[in-house]
């Protein structure tokens, strides 16, 4: 099976736990206004490369990836929901851990055969929760959030590991009751293993000059660290609240 391929990574150090071979696909519904990657967003371009391909890639360096394995980042791997089952499929038999970064956009009720499919190869979903507020979320990505919210559901009842990754956004996702409203729905996810809460930046400008495009976010600074360690508190406040609720449930 062939797919299409914007970039791969040799040694990838944050694309999920130790040193990974990061496959970057191409093409991507979300048009997030912090986006550092527009030049992976029209689907059919980059290379086109087989499944088998990739591995072998992969081979090259697998002496340095023994603590890590393989993550299918984008642009959005579940727009070539049959071509990342194969390869990830492809990779568990050969005892590689699989981690797919994704936005889960593409999670849809018409689509559950396939996302059981996938998600029985998957050992790790890092998952990016824009906003937890449906409209604000429209407005900073141009798609509601709740095939994401529902996907993050899914994969807790599948008892597929997640690792959330919320980036915080001066004047649209630094407000703490939304940080902790978000931390309440976190806290439901049996699956949680992992969060990450990283501050804005806006080295993707230089991106946006090289293809003629206005960078959206352009009047909007950095966030220093020290917010983004506040949003982290807030949001952990609503996942203690979520579950103190549950233990007094039972």
């Amino acid at each position: 099976m062939e797919g299409y391929i914007h970039s791969t990574e040799s040694f990838g150090t944050v694309d999920g736990p130790g040193i990974r071979f990061v496959i970057f696909f191409q093409g991507c519904p979300m048009r997030c206004l912090y986006c550092h990657n527009p030049d992976s967003w029209k689907p059919k371009q980059g290379q086109i490369m087989t499944t088998d391909a990739l591995l072998e890639k992969y081979d090259r360096y697998k002496e340095f990836l023994k603590s890590g394995g393989i993550t299918a980042t984008g642009g959005e791997p579940m727009l070539q929901m049959e071509f990342l089952i194969e390869l990830f499929t492809k990779a568990k038999a050969r005892k590689i851990h699989t981690c797919l970064d994704t936005s889960g956009l593409c999670f849809t009720p018409e689509n559950m055969e396939n996302t059981k499919r996938l998600a029985a190869v998957t050992d790790l979903v890092m998952l990016d929760i824009k906003h937890i507020d449906e409209e604000k979320h429209r407005a900073l990505t141009g798609h509601s959030n709740r095939n994401i919210l529902a996907f993050a559901e899914f994969l807790s009842e599948h008892g597929v590991p997640i690792w959330i990754r919320h980036v915080v956004v001066p004047g649209w996702t630094d407000d703490a009751e939304e940080q902790r409203k978000l931390g309440y729905f976190i806290g439901g996810l049996k699956m949680l293993k992992a969060l990450d809460v990283l501050p804005y930046h806006d080295m993707g400008k230089s991106k946006y000059e090289a293809l003629g495009m206005e960078y959206p976010l352009k009047d909007v600074p950095p966030l220093p660290t020290k917010e983004a360690e506040r949003a982290r508190l807030e949001i952990m406040k609503g996942i203690k609240q979520r579950l103190t609720e549950h233990r007094a449930s039972e």
